[in-house]
């Protein structure tokens, strides 16, 4: 099978939670994956939340994620597309990826056209009818005169506020459940079966939930979450024109 076949995706690594030694197996295990997957990737996607907290500041690199981003810069530099959603726990990417890795951050769903299929690729958080309460705060979060704010506290201060926040504060981290709702009660579901009725798209791919799930919509589209690398270590793979749900082994 020729290299440029099949197009990865996977989300939700949340790097460095609930601290960084007990995530560095997790991390080890990723790149490991990474290290697989770009034998035969055409394209990987990265849908957020590959670190439990992220932020740029001018001139200073959060410490840590040597391993993972060292890979990525790897395999960017070997001429693979990587793209990279940022999520509700990294939403303060700013240019690193985009300099560093050459790697474009995405802030939005974005559509896609791979081997004759159309996606409409993104995290998740914020979207959908529900989720009312993170939705107003990441508005605050986003604005940039918060994120000036925010980047007058030394790095060692507001990196270990802002992991604390983001272990504790469920405000912060959206409603991410892990166990499934219900058609109706699944908010993404709500939010993909709308854009369907505005324009027809193969797959509709999302991370966010930590749940992985395969739902059949109508006229042969399918919605699919992508779990996490916590619990579950699933990811998707694009392969001859159909999607699989497929789970890394050790």
């Amino acid at each position: 099978m020729s290299r440029e076949t099949k197009i990865y995706f996977a989300s939700d690594q949340h790097l460095g939670a609930p601290t960084p030694a007990l995530s560095r197996p997790r991390e080890v295990k990723f790149v490991q994956w990474l290290d697989r997957v770009k034998d035969d990737a055409e394209a990987i996607f990265i849908l957020g939340d590959l670190f439990d907290f992220w932020f740029e500041y001018k001139t200073v690199v959060p410490k840590g994620f040597v391993r993972v981003l060292g890979k990525l810069a790897e395999i960017r530099d070997s001429g693979i597309p990587v793209y990279f959603f940022a999520g509700n726990h990294d939403l303060w990417m700013d240019d690193y990826f985009e300099k560093e890795l050459n790697i474009p951050v995405f802030y939005k769903p974005q559509e896609f056209t791979f081997h004759g299929k159309t996606f409409l690729v993104g995290h998740g958080d914020g979207l959908g009818p529900h989720d009312k309460g993170y939705k107003r705060m990441k508005k605050v979060f986003t604005n940039p005169f918060s994120k000036w704010l925010y980047r007058w506290l030394h790095p060692d201060i507001g990196m270990r506020l802002a992991q604390y926040l983001s272990v504790k504060n469920k405000l912060i981290s959206g409603d991410e459940d892990v166990v499934f709702l219900g058609e109706e009660n699944e908010w993404l579901v709500q939010y993909v079966k709308r854009k369907l009725t505005e324009k027809h798209t193969d797959y509709f791919v999302f991370g966010h939930r930590h749940l992985p799930m395969v739902i059949d919509l109508d006229n042969g589209s399918k919605y699919i979450n992508l779990g996490d690398w916590i619990s579950h270590f699933t990811y998707a793979v694009l392969e001859d024109g159909e999607m699989k749900l497929k789970k890394q082994e050790d």
